[in-house]
């Protein structure tokens, strides 16, 4: 671990404002909420790493646990009152994720997580040739020299959910006649998560692989469907000489209401789920929001905890893939669910594919099918489109 890392590991004295958002009235680290052990949190993983490299304690089973329940959601730097050690937290946990990498004492799922990148090119080991099905049947065109590169990644190419996220960001693109082509089989994983799971050289081979097709087929305008995807490629691939135009869909989409598409009136009540990637990663709160306000008759109201305060899916950090969080009532997802029910609204808005469909699940997993619904950003707008 690099030495500035590991000489701010002492100075966190446990003070507990990591697992809070700014009211201090609920727990908003998905790890601590699941589990209520403060080794959950991040003042309890700084610790125990500190304890770790000082040779007090050995990485079985229960460490890595506890190093892997961090969803990288970063609510403890927001809410870390050492503005010294805070903006570091986050990486001091990845930075001894890479250090349990080199040395074989990962869990086993994030072992597995690994290796169906390495091998098959995406975590749900299905074919390369799949990942163009979400296209199918909407003349999307590869990419030759169109303004825009649309990227889905791994969630969009093969999560029902993502799918139908990615033909209806799509679709709305082509209605309003936007200049896009796809690189369908060829997309490869984009990397964030790997990164965040601490597996530096295979993040880096992957992004290296993406600059290097983003670079031989001439693509200078990048717009995502994940924030995950929005993240590396805006932040992590200029480091390694990846220098690309990146949008996430939500910037193009809002530029577009009120020009190229017109909504309708559509009479609903919608409460909007921040992405961490999205959000706490990369300060966009607004752009999301300003699409839901440019709809007649879309009533938004906010949930307690939003904006920087947005308690997490409970996806990021490969989580999503890994599942080291497990199942529960207290599972991030299904509070975030129940909140959403106490807001009156009718509907949860969501611009990440991992956001989508951990809160699709949680949604069942709650039984409140039948008061609420989650959807994607894009196809509110398509119903309003049609109203």
């Amino acid at each position: 671990m690099e030495r500035d890392y590991i000489d701010i590991l002492h100075r966190c004295f446990r003070c507990g404002w990591c697992k809070f958002p700014s009211n201090y009235q609920d727990f908003n680290c998905p790890a601590y909420l699941k589990y209520r052990f403060e080794s959950f949190s991040s003042g309890g993983r700084m610790w125990l790493i500190r304890a770790w490299i000082n040779g007090d304690v050995e990485a079985g089973h229960r460490f890595s646990q506890i190093l892997y329940s961090c969803v990288t959601c970063k609510n403890c730097v927001e809410a870390c009152a050492l503005p010294y050690i805070k903006d570091k937290l986050v990486d001091v946990f990845i930075a001894a994720r890479k250090d349990m990498v080199e040395q074989g004492t990962i869990p086993p799922q994030v072992r597995d997580y690994f290796k169906a990148i390495s091998t098959s090119g995406n975590p749900y080991r299905l074919p390369a040739e799949q990942r163009a099905a979400w296209a199918e049947g909407l003349d999307i065109e590869p990419y030759t020299d169109q303004r825009y590169l649309l990227y889905i990644g791994d969630v969009g190419s093969y999560d029902d959910l993502g799918k139908a996220m990615a033909r209806s960001v799509a679709m709305l693109f082509k209605k309003a006649h936007i200049s896009f082509g796809i690189l369908g089989n060829e997309e490869i994983s984009d990397g964030n998560d790997v990164a965040a799971a601490g597996e530096e050289g295979l993040a880096t081979h992957l992004a290296e692989q993406n600059i290097k097709v983003f670079s031989d087929k001439g693509i200078r305008r990048i717009i995502t469907l994940s924030p995950h995807s929005f993240h590396v490629m805006k932040t992590v691939y200029p480091l390694h000489g990846g220098r690309f135009q990146v949008y996430h869909y939500t910037k193009i989409l809002r530029d577009l209401m009120g020009k190229d598409l017109a909504p309708g009136q559509l009479d609903t009540t919608v409460t909007y789920h921040d992405p961490c990637y999205l959000g706490r990663w990369n300060g966009e709160y607004y752009t999301p929001r300003a699409i839901l306000n440019a709809i007649p008759g879309l009533r938004l109201v906010e949930f307690d905890r939003n904006m920087q305060n947005s308690l997490c899916c409970g996806g990021g950090g490969s989580n999503f893939f890994t599942d080291i969080l497990g199942t529960g009532h207290d599972l991030a997802s299904r509070v975030r669910i129940r909140d959403a029910a106490s807001t009156g609204a009718q509907i949860v808005a969501v611009s990440c594919p991992q956001c989508y469909r951990m809160l699709d699940d949680a949604l069942k997993a709650e039984g409140l099918e039948e008061v609420l619904q989650v959807r994607e950003i894009s196809e509110i707008v398509a119903d309003s489109l049609t109203a």
